[in-house]
């Protein structure tokens, strides 16, 4: 039986390599560059006819990119491959999932009708579901979704010292309370005026007094929520606390204002690569594809 091959795109990553080696994959090769006005010259230099093809490519920062993994699944196709499947640990244009005012691109679906129309079936982790309820409402290839609630939990039991959950958002309530388990947890209400600006209100809480607090969210974009939270906390007495998220997006420089405005620990999955990428989600994604 011939082995998978596993595309690392646009280029690879450390999970892409932990992924290689569990599924003890073929690396695929390909050539790549620009032409001088700016189209892409691709090339496949693997073997692909018959074998079952893996692409991972976190589908951050997707747009200077995107045609290429398009064009590279497509030729693959041509190359007779067997089978396609993406795996996007960060699943990007999930954000856009209503038109609010009339004329509004929904970003979500056309993306959507791309993927589901160049790739046989898609592997993400914890996509920002809101509106839609699941991926299958917007996609038409099998999708499964993989939960990091289970990682996060077992690193937040093995490191952190008598810890406490705190979500920032009413949004945050559905990975905190699947992270929590058996460990207290409270969910901040967040409130935006007409302004912009964001007021946080902290619920009554009881036993906080003496553990760390852990801030858990799945995504860090701005980073504004975060802050303002980590300022209260520290005004409420609470001891310095740690911060994980899923995706990392970290936008500007939010990640230095987070480390600066007293922290303890910044812990991300690998989902997109940052430095403060430490728990790895090669495993829970090889459990599924196994």
């Amino acid at each position: 039986m011939n082995q998978p091959i596993l595309f690392n795109f646009p280029k690879t990553s450390s999970l892409g390599q932990h992924l290689q080696e569990k599924l003890n994959a073929e690396e695929g090769r390909f050539l790549r560059y620009s032409f001088p006005d700016g189209e892409t010259y691709l090339r496949i230099e693997s073997d692909v006819k018959g074998r079952e093809i893996f692409i991972n490519a976190t589908l951050f920062h997707p747009n200077s990119w995107i045609l290429d993994l398009l064009f590279l699944a497509d030729t693959l196709r041509t190359l007779e491959a067997k089978s396609i499947k993406l795996i996007a640990p960060y699943l990007s244009y999930m954000r856009q999932d209503k038109v609010f005012q009339e004329g509004e691109a929904l970003t979500s679906k056309t993306f959507s009708h791309l993927l589901s129309a160049y790739f046989d079936a898609l592997i993400t982790v914890d996509p920002h579901l809101h509106r839609y309820h699941c991926l299958s409402q917007i996609y038409t290839i099998p999708t499964t979704v993989l939960q990091a609630a289970p990682l996060i939990s077992e690193w937040i039991h093995e490191n952190v010292e008598n810890p406490f959950l705190i979500g920032p958002d009413e949004e945050s309530r559905q990975w905190v309370q699947e992270v929590a388990g058996d460990l207290p947890f409270i969910v901040l209400q967040k409130e935006r005026n007409s302004q912009g600006q964001v007021k946080i209100s902290w619920p009554s809480f009881k036993g906080g007094e003496g553990k760390t607090p852990v801030f858990v969210d799945d995504i860090i974009s701005s980073g504004g929520t975060m802050l303002l939270a980590i300022e209260q906390a520290k005004a409420l007495g609470l001891k310095l606390p740690v911060i994980v998220a899923i995706h990392p997006i970290f936008a500007n420089d939010s990640y230095e204002k987070l480390k600066n405005a007293g922290v303890l620990k910044i812990v991300t999955c690998n989902s997109i690569p940052h430095s403060s990428n430490v728990i790895d989600l090669a495993p829970l994604i090889v459990s599924t594809l196994k």
